[in-house]
């Protein structure tokens, strides 16, 4: 067995966005995920900042899903002299090239708008990427098949590993010279409307847990759905819209499921119904591709999207905003980080008849955190709107594993593993993960700060 093997890492340490953990082996560099730092400010700029490594000694990227802060790095890899092979699972990667041709065009837009309308500090705002490197960056991709052993170098070897939470999402096994290293994604929940449960690792050296949802616990998925029904229905009968702003992969689709299922059962009135996102329209074509990896059949999937209007351009968006007419609007981003909802909010925040809903993880420093928070004033592509909507927030739908799911996605390891790193969540979820590993199985874990190497 290797011991001198460092882990850098790059991301999501002490935080849950910017995913990247770098393997060095001594003579290969193999960066696990490559994602986009969130939220606060201060981790933003670090988007901005060469990383702490080489980037042109990297040899590999290994990709555990597609979501932007697992993946919207990697056209700043490529631009800054990564020149190896991108590996995940088909569908990870065709989600990865939608989400990242979605995340250069809005930039490129909010750096465009920015120079119109003077509202950055930066002359000229430049976009972190534009679609010209997004196009250089998919060349790299390379689809592998889950569940089977692929040799990368000698002596090292990685699996792809069925882990639900959205279409392609894995956990990765990575055997270094005998030594299993287990990184876990992000987990998925053990019953959900849409994916199959994720598989668990029976064996790990070294693993790294995330811990999204460290400390906190789920309702039934089943529990939220007569929640969404008085919310629909309170809305609607005051003359308002309800508006979600959602995971384009995964999460849209899931609220779209839960409405047609609604209106069919005849539990909320007909209104207009939408889905306003090119992204989420993309993922939709895609899980008619997709059939092993969810469970919707092609009936349900195509009755599904006849009950609802599938916007992708930006003119109908304009047009539908200014619409006051009671309607349900599912729309970018989860976190109004950016996206098609901040266009609705734009004109529709004022209007107290209106609801919001927030149905995932708000991440520190986002605007949905703040709302959730009580903020009253919302920034908009430079200005300040005044919000005086309804907030709610249903938990019961995330498509991260709770506290007591992340506890027993351990449960099948059979051996005591040499190292746990605890990454991928706030300090509070880090420590209670932490504290309920050492009291469930006496196994000792740390919490890597940001940046930090550890040799295993």
């Amino acid at each position: 067995m290797s011991n001198n093997i460092n882990i850098h890492f790059l991301g999501a340490a002490g935080t849950v966005t910017g995913s990247k953990y770098l393997v060095d082996t001594g003579d290969r560099k193999i960066l696990i995920d490559c994602g986009l730092f969130q939220g606060l400010k201060e981790l933003r700029l670090k988007n901005w900042e060469y990383p702490p490594v080489e980037v042109s000694e990297i040899d590999m990227v290994l990709l555990t899903h597609g979501h932007l802060d697992h993946t919207g790095y990697l056209p700043r890899l490529v631009k800054q002299g990564f020149k190896g092979v991108i590996y995940g699972t088909n569908p990870t990667l065709d989600i990865a090239e939608i989400i990242l041709n979605d995340s250069g065009k809005i930039q490129e837009q909010e750096a465009e708008r920015a120079n119109k309308e003077g509202y950055s500090k930066h002359n000229p705002a430049k976009p972190l990427y534009d679609l010209n490197d997004v196009e250089k960056t998919i060349p790299h991709f390379k689809g592998i098949p889950q569940a089977q052993w692929i040799p990368l170098f000698d002596g090292i070897r990685a699996r792809f590993q069925y882990n639900g939470h959205i279409l392609g999402a894995t956990y990765i096994q990575l055997d270094v010279h005998g030594k299993r290293f287990v990184f876990s994604g992000d987990i998925g929940r053990t019953n959900d409307l849409l994916l199959y449960p994720p598989l668990k690792p029976k064996k790990a050296d070294v693993l790294f847990i995330e811990s999204t949802y460290g400390g906190r616990f789920h309702p039934d998925e089943a529990e939220a759905l007569p929640k969404i029904e008085k919310l629909v229905n309170d809305t609607i009968n005051r003359g308002g819209s309800l508006f979600i702003p959602s995971f384009s992969v995964e999460r849209a689709q899931l609220m779209m499921l839960i409405f047609w299922k609604l209106l069919k059962e005849k539990k909320i009135p007909k209104v207009q119904m939408i889905m306003d996102s090119p992204m989420g329209a993309s993922v939709l074509e895609l899980f008619h591709r997709t059939r092993d990896w969810h469970r919707l059949d092609e009936s349900e999937c195509d009755e599904m999207c006849s009950n609802f209007t599938i916007v992708s351009s930006y003119r109908e968006t304009m047009e539908l905003r200014s619409d006051n007419t009671p309607k349900i609007v599912i729309a970018g981003s989860g976190m109004l980080t950016g996206g098609r909802m901040l266009n609705y909010l734009e004109t529709q925040a004022q209007n107290p008849t209106n609801t919001l809903l927030f149905i995932g993880y708000q991440a520190e420093g986002t605007r949905g955190r703040k709302l959730l928070e009580g903020d009253k004033v919302l920034k908009v592509y430079g200005k300040w709107v005044p919000f005086d909507m309804e907030v709610a927030e249903i938990e019961g739908l995330s498509a991260h594993a709770d506290h007591k799911e992340l506890i027993e996605w351990i449960g099948k390891i059979k051996n005591a593993p040499e190292r746990i790193f605890i990454v991928h969540g706030e300090k509070d979820s880090a420590e209670a993960l932490q504290k309920d590993i050492k009291k469930t199985y006496d196994w000792d874990a740390e919490i890597p700060q940001l940046y930090s190497i550890e040799n295993v």
